[in-house]
């Protein structure tokens, strides 16, 4: 049987297994046990738990479980509350007012949750109910809400990135430090269309509150001091080269201790609560890598992703054209499946077709990422659709509505790391 001809098979198989309802992690392991079994010569048995051990049983992995627990931590403090307090009276003069308070507090809960889905939620439930009571548009609200907390899956301390980093065998500090300028791009992208629509829209507009003294906003954001000083401690330790991203997630996880503490918050419900939502999302990850370590390894023996390669190598595509096949591949993986999944799923095969189109790996993890974005606002398996429409009650398709020009600026936000490459690779450029 022709290599190509076993690849359909095993990817139908997958879609198959999916398709049912089989959970991600199983459905890898079994297309990956059928392809060692069935189309290679390998000893499955043996191959499969060498395989599964070494892809979990890495120092690489460490500040994951970290990072996720730093951030359950946090998600279980008085943070989102800060925010509002913090950041609404900074913004009431700016065209859009309010609704910026949701995309600079996605931008902050995303440097310590490193999650899109935690993001949204975190951000969602204490400023729908706020801007619905001075008047905004739940399209508005829900729109920017959608958009921003994608940031949760790129400025760092990033999850996704960090499952990238191992797959791709890239340094992890590397990569966080690529996700900082494309974040902030984002951020001032979505800032600036809110203020563009605002300006256009001022009828749509709810009066601006009334100015408060400048002391008075000082000492409302003094809240917010203790949170940025500590992801700054976290990234910047990391930039540094003062701290590995584990000894930093470490790190992390103490000081949001402490944070939590001083604001009362912390107790020791909080506190297994927490332990117990990390270790559940940490072991969900790893069963997910094993799986997809299998899979890769089956693809290996049947010489999929070497026949891929030199199919792409034969067919001449530019760098451009390859990115923009690739891209349209994403966002239709991104409909169906986590942007954890899309990354573990596809690294095997996609990576032999990059590296022979000469493309940084380093660039590319963060282009997969700002793709994985867009599908998460993107029916019918968005998950921060989900997320608001469990907050909201909302229909699915009119939140993924409202969130539509953000998909287009994300996709603008693709292109502009196309044309500058330098946007993600710059910094990472200044640690060697």
């Amino acid at each position: 049987m022709e290599v190509l001809e076993i690849g359909l098979i095993l990817m139908a198989l997958l879609f198959l297994f999916l398709g049912a309802g089989l959970w991600v992690a199983l459905s890898l392991f079994a297309v990956g046990i059928i392809g060692l079994g069935f189309f290679s010569g390998a000893q499955t048995g043996p191959v499969m738990a060498t395989t599964a051990w070494s892809s979990i049983a890495t120092w690489s992995l460490a500040p994951l479980p970290l990072f996720i627990w730093m951030g359950e931590i946090l998600f279980r403090s008085r943070l989102s509350e800060d925010m509002f307090t913090g950041l609404a009276p900074w913004l009431n003069k700016l065209p859009g007012r309010l609704l910026h308070v949701n995309i600079l507090g996605c931008g902050i809960f995303a440097a310590v949750s490193g999650s899109s889905a935690a993001t949204a939620a975190t951000i969602g439930r204490m400023s729908i109910p706020e801007l619905r009571k001075q008047g905004y548009a739940d399209k508005l609200i829900l729109g920017t809400l959608a958009g921003s907390g994608t940031l949760g899956l790129l400025i760092p301390p990033s999850i996704i990135l960090i499952v990238y980093g191992v797959s791709a065998e890239l340094s992890i500090a590397r990569l966080f430090i690529a996700g900082v300028l494309p974040g902030i791009m984002l951020i001032v992208l979505f800032m600036g269309f809110v203020m563009i629509w605002a300006t256009i829209h001022k009828d749509k507009m709810p009066p601006a509150a009334p100015s408060m003294p400048f002391m008075d906003k000082v000492r409302a954001s003094g809240r917010l001091i203790p949170v940025i000083l500590l992801i700054t401690a976290v990234i910047g330790s990391i930039y540094g080269g003062i701290a590995t991203p584990t000894e930093a997630a470490a790190f992390g996880v103490v000081g949001s201790l402490i944070l939590s503490a001083f604001s009362r918050t912390l107790n020791w419900a909080s506190f297994v609560d927490g332990l117990m939502g990390a270790t559940r999302t940490s072991c969900m990850i790893c069963f997910i890598l094993a799986g997809a370590s299998i899979l890769t390894v089956a693809m290996g023996f049947t010489g999929i992703p070497r026949e891929l390669a030199g199919l792409i190598s034969d067919m001449n595509l530019s760098p451009y054209a390859l990115l923009a096949m690739l891209t349209l591949f994403f966002i239709v993986m991104g409909c169906f499946l986590d942007g954890i999944s899309v990354v573990v799923l596809t690294t095997s095969v996609i990576l032999p077709m990059v590296q022979a189109a000469h493309i940084d790996l380093l660039w590319f993890g963060i282009y997969v990422v700002l793709v994985v974005e867009m599908s998460q606002i993107t029916p019918p398996v968005g998950f921060n659709l989900f997320v608001l429409q469990g907050l909201t009650g909302k229909n699915l398709f009119s939140i993924a509505l409202a969130a539509l020009p953000f998909f287009f600026l994300l996709m603008g936000a693709v292109a502009l790391i196309t044309i500058f490459p330098g946007i993600a690779t710059w910094l990472p450029a200044q640690m060697n």
